[in-house]
């Protein structure tokens, strides 16, 4: 009987003491489908049918941006969207296609035929449930071409309808107030970084970013001065032959032109958090806009 007593009051200690796991943060988000419920979602098709989807990248974002930035911005900003209008939020892959930042640790990168094949599987899946029409955010550059065959296949070869972010919310965006850049400041600089700030503010560690030393192949360095005043084919064919591969023997892989992996030479310590909300209040006003002419021209108000 004694044992039994002291078993007893070992259980009620070890409830009393019983805590949840330390790390755990995170809130449930509203149309968020990793936080949502089968009722959840069922009752969500009552009152629309449309996905957005996410596709985003694990590379090497400098000293001073998480690996993930861009598939957590995507997904962030997916997210404000979906507290706007009722857009389900579905992300399928971290990973994208980044194999000219193989050269810094950490980078994870997919073919191009993986990330389309794992993204049109999940289309139909959600097809399947009565889900019918997909925005694909690209939130990383180096998928623009994959985005750009996702749509056209699942509108060529599924029972969905599909668009790319961008160009929907192209003709609905606000100009940026922002002044015009005189230096190079692409990956991971004060764009990025601003943004960044915004949406993941706890992962931006701004004390360790430092301006990048780069070292440009000679006829690249020419055009600089056209490409950053947006000359349309100097801007073209820098971004054809600029980061890519190792193996391409372009020697503009992102190892081999940077010193900390940003491609730039602008110090994101300039970046701002006001600059990043403004971002993403143009970003997720233009796809509020966009959202309401769609759901007209679908017959839902």
């Amino acid at each position: 009987m004694r044992n039994c007593y002291f078993l007893i009051i070992c259980l009620i200690s070890t409830s009393a003491w019983a805590q949840t796991n330390p790390l755990w943060k995170e809130q449930k988000v509203k149309n968020y489908l990793p936080h949502m419920t089968v009722p959840e979602v069922e009752a969500f098709l009552k009152k629309s049918d449309m996905v957005i989807i996410p596709v985003g990248a694990l590379e090497q974002h400098a000293n001073h941006l998480p690996i993930g930035a861009d598939f957590i911005s995507g997904v962030e900003r997916c997210k404000l969207i979906a507290q706007e209008r009722d857009i389900l939020v579905a992300p399928v892959l971290m990973a994208g296609q980044s194999p000219y930042h193989m050269g810094f640790a950490g980078t994870i990168t997919l073919s191009a035929e993986t990330i389309l094949k794992v993204h049109l599987e999940a289309v139909e899946s959600l097809i399947r449930h009565g889900f019918k029409r997909f925005v694909i955010m690209n939130s990383h550059g180096g998928n623009s071409a994959i985005s750009t065959l996702l749509v056209d296949q699942i509108n060529q070869t599924t029972g969905g309808v599909a668009v790319s972010f961008s160009q929907a919310i192209g003709p609905f965006i606000e100009r940026s107030s922002e002044k015009p850049t005189t230096e190079l400041d692409r990956h991971g600089g004060t764009p990025e970084t601003s943004n960044a700030l915004y949406l993941m503010p706890s992962l931006v560690q701004l004390d360790k970013a430092v301006p990048a030393e780069l070292t440009l192949p000679s006829h690249l360095e020419a055009m600089l001065p056209e490409v950053i005043e947006g000359e349309p084919t100097a801007l073209m064919l820098f971004l054809a032959e600029g980061l890519k591969a190792e193996e391409t023997g372009k020697k503009t892989s992102s190892a081999e032109m940077s010193t900390t992996g940003v491609w730039g030479t602008r110090d994101p310590k300039e970046s701002t958090v006001a600059r990043g909300e403004d971002m993403n209040r143009r970003a997720v006003s233009a796809a509020v806009k966009f959202i309401d002419r769609w759901n007209e021209f679908n017959g839902r108000k």
